[in-house]
């Protein structure tokens, strides 16, 4: 019997899993599709993606699916557009040999006029982002009367969009009576409260041990200093010849910035952000997926709900401000059961995320050192030597003496030397001996210079510092980097956030980490956070780095300049209770 057909799954299912490769079903699998298909109860399940969700909840939805009716019977919702093409692209493969089944994609960023064609044929699934859903449902294409299905696809994910409300919005707008299926990869206490209010007595399944698919992960950790993150970012690419990987930025700008860098050096990268239009996006991901493309640089919105196989290595240019983030970024490698390598890139200040982030997800890092060049040539020389001497040569054809004597001539040794010499001369190695590794416990051996936020060894500015880690991804387009939010130049600001040698003022060196009484529950994001910051101290929102957002308060780092200004202005109201921003070593 096929494995899946034991699961309860029809044959002309099982046939087409087969013919997809599947051949034993996933544990998410084995508990999900008897219990879909059963319709006991909800279900509320914690499971990482690339466990094999989709199949979990989509091959017994499809089996449920009454073709004798036209109306909507199930609906998926998902995070993000790519997420949702590629659960209906699954969907699409799931039901090759079932005949009549309508599934329909609904997401911004597409005509919405196509859409709408495609669903007033006939929909028996719809699978959605919410604002698009959202905007269906008011102008009554979409309607939700006789649904029986309902899924959120990483819940978690949606709530750190932002899209709670949406989430609520349309699932008040469906029957009481239903089957939903809620998955995530964290089970944060919003995830909970959502759960408690629209699931019915669910049935909560955990894959494996909680955040098991991060033991597959090699979790590892650099510390360099800032103006060095670039090289060392070169340096870990050209080390693993196989590298197949993303390198998550914190900004839009940084995004675009070190991808043009490594693309002007000679590597095949591109990057995602929010500026991109869906057709540039569409290309990226198109070359990305077909290799075309080895490193991707992205935001880490930017990149919710990309999927991409066999990927080795996630890089941390920068740790994300919410370290739930580290989940969903570590994560994109490592599917399947498989294997695979997460580097973050840290500096001496952001060792106290690091600690948080191993009690989160319970792993602990360990120190890689950045390779030094002759470590690169090293690897790079094995690597083609191993392939070198097993690769089968075809007969040559019959070669005048005169064409080849100046080789025969050559000893063995010579021969050797002058192959390695070719090969060495085509890598286009960075082989500098500079060690960029930093001991993190040594604060007093960097030069006031190394300290100076964004400086290189030239003096100038370098974008490989990182200078703009306190903006979100919201932030500004190429177009606009030398404007501010009013549209003037820099050059009319009076306060530019910069000396004229190119630093910021109060520089990047010592940080203070300060306390506020404002976090999660008082439903406000990152950006909101750092503008009442800006309203109450009149300090720059890029100043503030690092956010950790709690329940009810929240830590930040900000450069000792900016933190007195900070703790001298502190009289601020935020819906009419009084702020506090003190440090967080003296908090009571």
């Amino acid at each position: 019997m096929n494995p899946f057909e034991s699961l309860g799954l029809s044959e002309p299912i099982c046939k087409a899993l087969t013919e997809l490769g599947f051949e034993n079903p996933t544990d998410v699998q084995k508990l999900a599709v008897p219990f879909f298909l059963s319709r006991k109860s909800d279900l509320l399940a914690l499971a990482q993606t690339g466990t094999g969700k989709t199949a979990a909840f989509g091959t017994p939805i499809l089996q449920n699916i009454d073709t004798t009716e036209s109306h909507t019977q199930a609906l998926i919702i998902t995070p993000t557009r790519e997420l949702c093409n590629q659960i209906t692209s699954d969907l699409k493969n799931y039901s090759k040999y079932l005949r009549g089944i309508k599934i329909v994609a609904v997401y911004g960023g597409a005509s919405i006029v196509n859409q709408i064609r495609e669903l007033k044929q006939s929909a028996h699934i719809i699978v959605a982002t919410p604002g698009r859903l959202i905007d269906l449902i008011d102008r009554k294409v979409i309607k939700l009367g006789k649904i029986n299905t309902v899924v959120l696809d990483e819940a978690d994910e949606m709530l750190n969009m932002g899209f709670r409300d949406d989430m609520e919005s349309i699932l008040s707008k469906t029957p009481a009576e239903k089957l939903t299926g809620l998955f995530s990869a964290t089970m944060s206490a919003d995830i909970r409260k959502i759960a408690n209010t629209y699931l019915n007595n669910p049935e909560e399944i955990t894959i494996g041990k909680k955040n098991a698919a991060q033991q597959n992960i090699s979790h590892q950790y650099s510390v360099v200093q800032a103006r060095d993150k670039y090289p060392a970012l070169r340096r870990i690419v050209d080390f693993h010849d196989d590298f197949y990987g993303i390198v998550f930025c914190s900004t839009k700008r940084e995004t675009q910035e070190v991808s043009d860098h490594l693309i002007r050096d000679g590597y095949t990268a591109d990057c995602l952000h929010g500026d991109l239009a869906q057709a540039q996006r569409d290309k990226v991901m198109h070359r990305f997926r077909h290799k075309a493309i080895k490193v991707l640089l992205a935001t880490d919105v930017a990149a919710r709900g990309i999927d991409v196989k066999n990927l080795t290595h996630i890089i941390h240019f920068h740790l994300p401000d919410d370290i739930e983030n580290y989940t969903h970024r570590s994560g994109r490698t490592a599917r399947a059961g498989q294997k695979g390598i997460s580097i973050a890139l840290l500096h001496t200040r952001e060792a106290y995320k690091l600690h948080q982030i191993e009690k989160l997800i319970n792993v602990k890092f360990e120190r890689y050192q950045i390779p030094k060049g002759q470590d690169i040539v090293s690897s790079r020389l094995k690597q083609f030597i191993d392939t070198f001497a097993q690769e089968e040569t075809e007969a040559l054809p019959e070669l005048n003496n005169d064409l080849v004597w100046p080789i025969m001539k050559l000893s063995k040794e010579d021969i050797v030397k002058k192959l390695l010499h070719s090969e060495i001369s085509k890598m286009k190695l960075n082989n500098s001996d500079d060690d960029l590794n930093v001991d993190e416990r040594d604060r007093s051996s960097r030069s006031s210079a190394d300290r100076a936020f964004g400086t290189s060894r030239t003096g100038r500015n370098s974008f490989e510092s990182g200078r703009d880690r306190g903006r979100s991804d919201s932030g500004r387009s190429r177009g606009e980097r030398g404007r501010n939010d009013s549209g003037r130049s820099d050059s009319g600001r009076r306060d530019s956030g910069r000396s004229d040698s190119g630093r910021r003022s109060g520089g990047d060196g010592e940080q203070i980490r300060l306390f506020i009484n404002l976090g999660k529950k008082d439903e406000i994001k990152y950006d909101d956070l750092r503008e009442i910051i800006f309203k109450t101290t009149k300090v720059s929102g890029r100043a503030v780095k690092d956010i950790e957002m709690k329940g009810v308060y929240s830590f930040f780092m900000v450069d000792t300049f900016s933190a007195d200004q900070m703790l001298k202005s502190n009289d601020g109201v935020f819906k009419g209770r009084p702020l506090r921003i003190q440090k967080a070593s003296d908090r009571k």
